[in-house]
């Protein structure tokens, strides 16, 4: 297993190590590079405008192992990016590190709507590069970018060596991040002239820039023709595991079933969502693992978790237990008997405890974990469908059909990786979240919910809630009034990312709540199928990997069609140069 990671700078202690092991790298993989172009490449992430390019570096690791990385370069004032270097540890090829690599910095590409990647390979042309080894090694390559549609530039002179007796002059390869726009020679010109000068300053005289110049004739630029994939293949599309979305579940939610009139968190609803989820070839069925409890303790006092497993393990099969006494008078004495304490930690009356509520609050834990785990390995999207719910519970408390907070549980997760932020766009407030990450400036949180005067949980969510301490800015509360249409929340929705975009995240989670839905029997708002959509879209646009955690949503008529719209939208907003007919793609009837 191995996790892919964008390193800003050699600032930070760790990334400055990853760095290192980059470069060494570089030295074994590629003799022939400058030791000087080497130790340039730190300077180059500290200050983008040296070489006229912003440095994007994405690293694999194994165990804090360096296995792999990509150096990608962009260019804004063309918008164009050049891959170049890409490389894996020789005990690591065959692995799928490369091919996740290159996945990665094709994400980056198209979130920075560039026009796509350049980059070079030595020729399978015989004349260019005689020798029967050299020949597989540079096909292999080839075939490599081809499932991407990647292929070279033709008719131009790019492949003429710089000096006499150079050997094996590199193709121009382009990729045009399955745009299918065709490249302008005027375009292709201004392109091939910044890659010359900029990434070879000292090694292309202006003489040799000018000839590949005026070689490239074609209007509009003509690119190889498939050679080692079918001709009909459509790279780009959801069937490359780069593009999929790892959706884990289990079916040990169904265990907890509270079978009374009126609770509407019931099993029904993962069953109404898969039904509909079904219908988009986006998604890999990832199987769940077991993860160690340090993960929960690590956002949920030790007491209160021993507590949810000792209440729940010692009720009988059919026994059900609801929070009714609240010595809120008298915290430090919770009452002894353990199903009268369930007021003690919980905040309502009509979350109850059962034998199986923790076992499956404790397997949705398992699948978000799992989930996130998929996310540092390569997926650029995860989906965690799970029941019960957690955005409601606290560092010490349970309620709102809540017993874990197992979004804040991933996030908290993910953040020994980089910085984290967590939306929650269900109608009620994350109070989860909020109370964990309350004093943290690593992890920026996010509500949208209806406004506490009126929604559950009532006492938090309030705008003025900003965090504490070194938290003191990192969480946003946008509370709503009680009635809001699709472009009123989409407002919201977008003031959110903002804020967002300017933390600055390594990694997303969305707490997705469904019940912001029109009809929905908790909430009051009207959001459609395509504001899901849009509001998917508009949540994909960010570019940066994403763990959605499912939260609330009870109207079953519904919900299955709005999440099928809302992962339509976030995948579309994640690859925008994608052909809509992708996820609006539907079974034969």
């Amino acid at each position: 297993m191995f996790r892919i990671r964008r390193i800003p700078d050699d600032t930070a202690p760790h990334d400055a190590a990853a760095l290192a092991q980059v470069q060494q790298i570089l030295r074994e993989q590629f003799p022939d590079v400058p030791e000087s172009k080497i130790r340039r490449v730190p300077m180059a992430l500290r200050d983008p405008m040296t070489l006229r390019f912003r440095s994007i570096l994405f690293v694999a690791e194994q165990r804090s192992e360096v296995i792999g990385f990509a150096l990608l370069l962009h260019a804004p004032d063309l918008n164009f990016c050049f891959l170049d270097y890409i490389a894996t540890l020789k005990a690591g090829s065959g692995r799928g590190v490369g091919g996740a690599l290159y996945e990665r910095t094709r994400d980056e590409a198209v979130a920075l709507d560039a026009v796509g990647i350049f980059l070079e390979a030595l020729p399978d042309d015989p004349q260019l590069c005689p020798g029967a080894d050299r020949q597989r090694q540079n096909a292999a390559r080839l075939r490599f970018y081809e499932r991407y549609g990647a292929f070279p530039i033709v008719n131009t002179a790019y492949e003429t060596p710089v000096a006499a007796g150079e050997e094996c002059p590199p193709y121009l390869v382009f990729d045009d991040l399955g745009s299918e726009q065709p490249l302008s020679r005027k375009r292709a010109r201004e392109i091939v002239r910044a890659i010359l000068e900029r990434v070879y300053p000292q090694l292309c005289p202006p003489a040799y820039v000018q000839l590949v110049m005026d070689s490239i004739r074609d209007e509009p630029v003509r690119l190889r023709p498939p050679r080692y994939v079918k001709a009909d293949a459509k790279p780009g599309t959801p069937a490359e595991p780069g593009r999929r979305i790892a959706l884990v579940q289990t079916e040990q939610h169904r265990l907890h079933h509270v079978r009374e009139r009126g609770y509407v968190e019931a099993p029904v609803r993962i069953e109404a969502l898969l039904r509909e989820l079904r219908k988009l070839p986006l998604f890999d069925d990832i199987p769940a693992r077991r993860f160690p409890d340090s993960h929960i303790l690590a956002v949920h006092d030790r007491e209160f978790v021993e507590y949810l497993r000792r209440v729940c393990g010692a009720l009988g099969e059919n026994e059900v237990v609801y929070p009714y006494v609240f010595p809120i008078r008298n915290e430090t004495r919770p009452p002894r008997d353990l199903a009268i304490r369930a007021g003690y930690y919980c905040i309502d009356t009509f979350t109850p405890l059962s034998r199986n509520a923790w076992i499956a609050a404790r397997h949705a834990v398992d699948c978000a974990l799992t989930a996130s785990q998929k996310l540092l390995e390569a997926y650029p999207l995860a989906y965690a469908l799970v029941r019960p719910p957690g955005h409601h519970a606290e560092v010490r408390s349970f309620g709102g059909f809540c017993y874990l907070g197992t979004a804040a549980i991933a996030a908290q997760y993910l953040s020994q990786a980089g910085r984290v932020a967590i939306l929650d766009i269900d109608y009620h407030h994350g109070n989860s979240q909020q109370s964990i990450f309350w004093r943290r400036a690593d992890v920026l949180t996010v509500s949208i919910h209806g406004h506490p005067s009126f929604a559950y949980p009532y006492f938090t969510g309030f705008d003025d809630e900003r965090g504490e301490d070194a938290g003191t800015g990192y969480n946003l509360n946008i509370a709503l009034p009680e009635q809001v249409d699709g472009t009123g929340y989409r407002r919201a929705l977008q003031r959110a990312l903002e804020e967002v975009r300017r933390f600055g995240p390594e990694y997303l989670v969305v707490a997705l709540g469904l019940d912001t839905a029109r009809g929905d029997p908790t909430g009051s708002w009207s959001l459609n199928a395509e504001d899901f959509a849009r509001n998917g879209q508009l949540i994909g646009a960010l570019g940066v990997p994403t763990l959605v955690v499912q939260e609330g949503g009870y109207r079953t008529r519904t919900i299955g069609t709005n999440a099928r719209h809302f992962f339509g939208g976030l995948w579309q907003g994640k690859y925008p140069a994608m052909k809509r007919e992708v996820v609006e793609r539907r079974p034969a009837e």
